[in-house]
This record gives C-alpha cells, structure tokens and sequence, in this order.
C-alpha cells in the first residue's frame, strides 16, 4: 500500500482548510497513493486560534465532510480526515475514514485527553479497526499515542499493520528550529513515534501540521523504528512511501501477556 502524509499549513479557516486539503489529495492522488492522512481536528482548525463561530457549527462540519467525501471520490483516494465532530455526548476530536468511493468507513475518537483538553471536548470510549486495499489500520490521535502505548498495541494485536497518528505539536509563537530529525536534544516526539513502531512490529504514520516551530515531523516509521520518511521542519506538502505488510508481523505485540497487568 501507498501512504501519503499530508503537511498542511494551520488553515485560517474552513473553507481555506477545504482548499489545502483538496489541493494536497490531488497531488497524492497523482502520487498513486491509496490513502493519504491530516493531522489531528485539522477540520475546522485546531481549536484556540481564533475561527469564526460559523466555522464550528455542526451543520459547517457536517457540510464539510460531505465535501471531504466528493473529493476521495473525485481523486479515487481513501482519506483520513480528523474534525471536531458534535456527537449525542458532546463536541469530540474524531478522525473519518473515507474510502476511495467517498464511503464513509467510520471514525476514531481520541480516547485519552490531554488535561488541558478537557474543557475542549469530550474523551471517546471506543476503538475500531479499517481496512483500504486489504490492509488494516488503526488511528491514534496525538496524546493518546505519544502517552498511551496501549492504544497503538491494542490495534496491532487485532491484526493492524499500520496504525495513523494525527497529532499537532508546535509552538506557533516562539521555539527552537529543528533542523534533523530525532536529534537527541529534538523533543521527545519522534522517539516516541520510533518506540511505538519497534514494541508493536508495525508501521507507524505520524502527522503534523507544517508551522512556526514544529516540535516534531510528519513521520512514516518501519517495523524496526527506522524512519523511511519524514518531512521538513514547517514546510508544505505530503511524503508519501511504500509499505509491505508482511513486514508488519505485530510479533512484539501479540507475543505481550495482557494477563498479567
């Protein structure tokens, strides 16, 4: 399967976001990519920054994702797309999985919330599995994956040979430039991302948001840990690899005795 990792600046806005994004499927698209993934509540924006209350509607969001789902149709490509979403228990930070056919396959909610998210949305209770091209895949989204190691382990011992992590970590304000990645002195981001591949046996897909001060990379981690692909520190754009899922045997995984803790 082809992943692509989309790297869009912080929209300014839905409709600014609408565009990035379906400028960045069609380039994947073209990539041959299968599927391609955005980073995390990357529709309407990550919360905090100022968007017009219009943009948070629920009936905004709703008419975005529709409009998410005529674009994988369009380019015949699966799309991950995180969103705020209202559910019937409150506002949540999902990712939608959308097929190449504009199905929606389902959603993740992020499970495990930061402490400062907890007045921002409401924590999900469940986990699921997807499936593009005959491959599974799982979802994690940001704290939950850099913190909760359960959450990429529970996917790879149901079968995932790839778990997607959207994720934002920046300081949009002030910072330190990274320059290479998984320095020793880089945040503790990227290492987290490496462990996550290596104590699971599968690919990990990281993906962050191309801003001032980026605090981490949008990554495509090998089984072993090596990173195959990565992007460039704040700058634009979608990387795409190749990944062979006999590779991602979930041996470390499975082999874990949930039995005794």
């Amino acid at each position: 399967m082809r992943v692509a990792l989309a790297s869009p600046p912080i929209p300014d806005s839905l409709k600014s976001g609408l565009i990035s994004l379906e400028k960045m499927v069609k380039d994947a698209s073209e990539m041959n990519a299968d599927i391609i993934c955005f980073p995390e509540s990357y529709l309407p924006g990550y919360p905090g920054m100022g968007y017009s209350t219009n943009d948070r509607t629920s009936e905004s969001l709703e008419t975005a994702l529709k409009r998410v789902s005529e674009v994988a149709q369009l380019y015949s490509i699966a799309i991950i797309v995180p969103m705020d979403w209202y559910s019937s228990v409150g506002l949540q930070n999902v990712a939608f999985v959308i097929s190449k056919e504009g199905e929606i396959l389902g959603k993740q909610t992020k499970n495990q919330l930061d402490p400062t998210e907890d007045e921002i949305w409401i924590a999900g209770t469940d986990r699921q599995l997807f499936e593009v091209k005959g491959v599974k895949f799982g979802i994690t989204i940001c704290h939950e994956g850099f913190r909760y190691p359960e959450s990429v382990r529970w996917a790879a011992q149901n079968g995932a040979k790839i778990v997607f992590h959207p994720q934002f970590t920046a300081n949009t304000e002030r910072g330190k430039q990274l320059t290479e990645w998984g320095h020793k002195d880089n945040p503790y981001y990227e290492k987290a991302m490496m462990m996550r591949a290596m104590e699971n046996t599968i690919y990990f897909a990281s993906v962050n948001y191309a801003s001032n001060y980026s605090e981490s990379a949008s990554s495509i981690i090998h089984p072993n840990g090596n990173c195959i692909a990565h992007q460039n520190y704040g700058e634009a754009g979608i990387i795409v690899a190749d990944i062979d899922p006999e590779q991602a045997t979930g041996l470390l995984a499975k082999r874990f005795k949930n039995q005794l803790y």
